[in-house]
């Protein structure tokens, strides 16, 4: 029982430093790179305004993926960097409302923000960052707090310095354990080198208390 509820804490801390690991990267790389890198494909975003309330409130957090633009569908959220009017050089994550093809072969996309009356101004596929594939909460303040220099070194450190702590614990504990383990190994052989020594001697003196009797005989 003990062996199982180890295993499986060890299997929770593992999963929970590769998520951490992961979207530290993830938040990280966008902002190093001002969002023009991805990890495997993925960012993430923070909802700013009420554009698409109720699907996504002030303060979600949004994970998109890279999308082949003939892959988008219209109904399909896409986050996407504006050029054009108010837009420009604002990150937006809007709903597609309908597609179009352009003579040079480029994708044309018309996106609105589900709480708003006007349609975006049409952006092309190079615009698009990627699809919108899940939202979370628990993470925005996160995301957040990197979106500055001095939180962004915050995260980092701190993190990764919490994620060393606990390997560092659960490393010190495993040795100790192991070491107990082969400690009680130990004992355990040397009780039974005991044991076997002792049933030794006591053959032995069997032996000599029978050749005594033989000569007495």
């Amino acid at each position: 029982m003990l062996k199982l509820l180890k295993f499986i804490w060890t299997t929770i801390r593992t999963i929970l430093t590769i998520i951490l690991v992961a979207l530290l990267a993830i938040i990280i790389t966008q902002r190093v790179s001002n969002n023009k890198m991805a990890v495997a494909g993925f960012r993430i975003f923070t909802v700013v305004t009420e554009s698409m309330v109720p699907e996504y409130l002030v303060g979600d957090a949004i994970f998109t993926q890279t999308i082949e633009p003939e892959d988008i569908k219209v109904g399909d959220d896409v986050t996407y960097l504006g050029t054009a009017e108010s837009f420009r050089d604002k990150i937006v994550t809007h709903r597609v409302i309908s597609i179009e093809k352009a003579e040079d072969g480029q994708y044309i996309f018309q996106t609105k923000g589900i709480a708003n009356d006007k349609e975006d101004p049409k952006i092309n596929e190079t615009q698009i960052y990627g699809k919108v594939i899940y939202k979370i909460k628990s993470i925005s303040y996160l995301n957040s707090v990197i979106g500055n220099l001095y939180g962004m070194y915050f995260a980092i450190f701190i993190p990764f310095g919490l994620i060393i702590f606990i390997e560092y614990i659960g490393y010190r504990k495993d040795k100790k354990e192991e070491l107990e383990e082969e400690l009680e190994k130990e004992n355990n052989e040397d009780e039974k080198k005991e044991e076997i020594d002792l049933k030794e001697k006591r053959k032995e003196r069997r032996k000599k208390r029978r050749k005594r009797r033989n000569k007495n005989k």
